[in-house]
Formats: C-alpha cells, structure tokens, sequence
C-alpha cells in the first residue's frame, strides 16, 4: 500500500528566523503552544496508524507526506506510540520555500529498501507566485520487496493569488517531475514509477493532463505515459478538500504504464482509496462536511488536516 496525507501545518513550536513560522510558536497569532503541538502529533499519529488497515494490518509501506516544517516533528511523528512498531523511516530534504514547509518520504524498512534520493529544484516562471520559492520534489528510488520502484513525493505551488495566474508555477513543478521521469523511463521502459503528492490541480487541469500527460482510464494508457486513477471519481463529485462548497481532488497518486494489470510477474495497480472515516470530518460551523481541520483562522479546531489521505493498493499473483 502507498499512501499519501498533507499533514496541514505540521510545525514545531520553535521559531526559525530564515522562514515565516512565527504564528507557529507560543507567542505567535496562534499561539501554538507546546500543547497544541503534542495534541497535533497524535491526531495525525492516529490517522496514519488507521489508513488502509482493513486491507493491509501492516499500514503504508510508503507514505508521501506534505505542509512539514523539519525532520523533527516527523520524528515525534514516527516514535509515537501509535506508530513507533512500524519502524518508519523518513527521507526529507529541506527547500527554500518561504513558509518554511517540505515533502518528506515515510517508509517501511521492512518492505521497502531505499537506494537512493534527491531534491529536485522547481523555478517559477516570473510573475506566477508572489514567492521565490516553491517547495521541491522529492525523488526516491529503492526497492519494493524486492523490485525496483521510483517514486516522486509533490507538493505544487498554490492557487494563492488566482488559480489562472498560479497555473504556470504548477505546470513548472509538473515538467519537472515529468523531465525526471523521462530520463529514467529512455534508459528503462518498463520503469515502475509513482508520482503522488498534494498537486494543487485537479485530475482534469492541464498540468496533470498536458504536461504529466496522466491518462484517465488504464486502456488509454500507454508505455512511457501515467496512469491517473482520481479522474472518474473527482468527475463524479468527490474529493480531498473542499472550499467554498466545492470539493476538490488535489491529492493524488498516479503509476506509470508498467504497474497496470496484466502483468506477467511482480506488483501490479489494483485500486485507489480515498481515507475519510466520520471522526475526520467536521461536524459543525461553516465548514461542516469538509475534512476536519487543525485551525480556523487563528483559532485551534482541534481536528487532523483540511485534507483527506489518498492511498493506493498494489497486489502481487503468488502462484
């Protein structure tokens, strides 16, 4: 199982002057207090322990995360009671993003072997951000029980300022993972890659559709291109986040051609999840029905995240 959550302002309480996390700490606009925080790490503690267990005890063998400040909450994170049987461990670089968050890359040791990874640099075109920075792609490449996999962990640049004037910063961030995905693909055709993330697009913009080139249905897919599995469902309505009563579907995992059935032999692409119990969704105010958030405004929700966790299910034929 490979998941992905957007952990929603996932800080510490101290202040890094190099980025603006000061409404982060005691004294700051939301007074996030140490409280908050410890409260804030077992909430996303009990979900992650929870995703897709119906269908694997053993949870997410890999998890792409979003919206973290450091390595060190993801260390609170992992050795919570809740988790620390996992043995996750993390694979993070820091970027120059101006709120100070990242993608990181929790795995299962257990099942998956990790080789090797690296930050990859998104420029903005001028004029698409207010900001300089975006965060970076996170790429990894290791080995799922024993195959080798690649795997892009995204989190694209907002819509903050207009989705039209925004949209060329994620077409940016989408032709660099694409770019990096070709290279591997020219020297291994049947590359088995995972592209998954919080894209800030929806399956049917034109940055996953154009520049990834995602298909929307397995037959449509073809070698070298992406498998996009979110289309059908966010065309029937359903989503991740939601804003102003409208839902979207920004939190996604793709696979590239090689994961699609039939396969003769290894892993191969079964189904998509998106994980939503009653307990992670608001049931009061204005914002009922969406998923249960950690602040409104400045003020502490006490919930888990403004998005769903997306997952996906790969089966292997053991005859």
């Amino acid at each position: 199982m490979v998941a992905f959550y957007n952990l929603e302002n996932f800080y510490d309480t101290i202040n890094n002057p190099l980025v603006n996390d000061e409404d982060f700490t005691p004294t700051g606009a939301k007074h996030y207090t140490k409280e908050i925080y410890l409260d804030k790490i077992e909430k996303l503690a009990t979900v992650i322990s929870q995703i897709g267990t119906e269908i694997s005890p053993a949870g997410p063998a890999l998890l792409g995360v979003a919206e973290i400040e450091n390595d060190t909450v993801l260390q609170a994170l992992i050795h919570h009671p809740f988790l620390v049987q996992r043995h996750y461990q993390i694979i993070h670089f820091d970027s120059r993003d101006a709120r100070g968050i990242d993608v990181a890359l929790l795995y299962n040791p257990s099942i998956f072997l990790a080789e090797k990874a690296a930050k990859l640099f998104v420029p903005l075109p001028g004029n698409s951000k207010e900001a300089y920075y975006t965060r970076d792609i996170l790429y990894t490449t290791g080995w799922l029980a024993g195959e080798r996999i690649h795997v892009y962990v995204n989190h694209w640049p907002s819509r903050r300022g207009g989705e039209e004037r925004s949209s060329p910063a994620r077409e940016a961030a989408a032709r660099v993972c694409k770019n990096h995905f070709d290279s591997i693909l020219q020297q291994e055709p049947q590359a088995r890659i995972i592209v998954m993330g919080d894209l800030n697009d929806d399956p049917d913009s034109p940055s996953i559709t154009q520049t990834l080139a995602a298909s929307p249905t397995i037959a449509q897919t073809r070698p070298g291109q992406l498998f996009n599995p979110w289309t059908r469902w966010y065309r029937n309505g359903i989503g991740t986040l939601a804003n102003r009563d409208s839902w979207g579907l920004f939190d996604q995992i793709l696979v590239s051609h090689a994961w699609l059935p039939p396969v003769r032999q290894g892993f191969f692409f079964h189904s998509q999840h998106i994980f939503h119990p009653a307990y992670l969704t608001e049931n009061t105010g204005r914002y009922k029905g969406y998923p249960m958030r950690t602040w409104d405004g400045n003020t502490y929700r006490g919930g888990y995240s403004d998005h769903f966790p997306t997952y996906i299910v790969l089966l292997k034929n053991l005859k």
